[in-house]
């Protein structure tokens, strides 16, 4: 059955050079209204270059990127406004160090959107709490974890409203917990609040929840599919230089020794309740 929903972000025959490099190569993809997506590749397979033309922080060189069916390259766009609805979370926090996290969150609606004062502490504050900070309002961000500096940064994205977030490896700096709490607080705001997320990272735990998974390569897009899809070609992912998750690997393994496991086992639990099965038809 084909999906209805409405596509928030076409992409089509992209492509981006930097001199004679070619770092994208005609790629098309299309996301959909509030789906929660993956990017992985390889490094230098242009994982990165893709979000940031997305984001117009790099002008495509050849190809079109549509939003909501309408091109972001076109001359008379309003690039604030777009930027707006198409927030953008990064590795590094992007936080001002001379600013508490509550200005940190507030700047962008003060500044933008010529908020006054008062309400944009008001809807600051509201968001902090949405993302477990409201605590922390008055501390500056070098008294921060590296989780809750992410959280704060995505709280301050948060305020503009976006239609779309996009996430580039924003868990990469981070410790278990702190990735944990970063991709909680995406998937929230995924499936609460119907934001469309596009995430790049390199940790499988991360991947597996996603709805689609889009698996780029050498500038191109190579597979597209539902994590259980993707992930039942273990072998062409290994071919790709990346990891699959354990459970994974460990089904696949049993597999090539004859054990009739299913493809695209994600999680332990899949695992046990698979191998349980097996073991109540002996």
């Amino acid at each position: 059955m084909t999906d209805q929903r409405e596509a928030v972000i076409q992409v089509k025959g992209l492509k981006k050079n930097f001199g004679s490099l070619e770092v994208l190569k005609g790629v098309d993809m299309k996301v959909l209204k509030g789906e929660a997506v993956v990017v992985i590749g390889p490094s230098g397979s242009g994982k990165s270059t893709l979000l940031r033309c997305l984001n117009l922080l790099e002008t495509p060189t050849g190809g079109d990127i549509l939003f909501h069916g309408q091109s972001i390259l076109r001359k008379d766009l309003k690039l604030d406004e777009y930027r707006e609805k198409f927030g953008m979370v990064f590795q590094l926090f992007n936080l001002f160090e001379n600013l508490s996290v509550l200005d940190n969150v507030t700047i962008g609606l003060r500044k933008v959107k010529k908020i006054p004062k008062e309400q944009a502490e008001k809807k600051a504050m509201e968001l902090l709490k949405q993302v477990g900070l409201e605590s922390k309002a008055d501390v500056y961000p070098s008294k921060l974890s590296g989780g809750q500096k992410q959280r704060v940064a995505i709280a301050g994205v948060m305020a503009m409203h976006p239609k779309c977030i996009v996430m580039d490896e924003p868990t990469a700096m981070l410790d278990p917990h702190g990735r944990k709490s970063v991709i909680e607080m995406a998937k929230k705001l995924n499936k609460e609040e119907g934001i469309t997320v596009i995430l790049i990272t390199h940790y499988m735990e991360e991947v597996i929840e996603a709805d689609r998974i889009f698996v780029m390569d050498d500038g191109k897009l190579v597979m597209e599919g539902t994590p259980k899809e993707v992930f039942s070609k273990v072998e062409k992912l290994k071919e790709l230089r990346l990891d699959v998750p354990q459970a994974t690997l460990v089904a696949h393994e049993l597999q090539q020794r004859g054990i009739p496991l299913p493809d695209g086992i994600l999680n332990n639990e899949e695992l046990v309740d698979e191998l349980c099965r097996l073991k109540s038809k002996m």
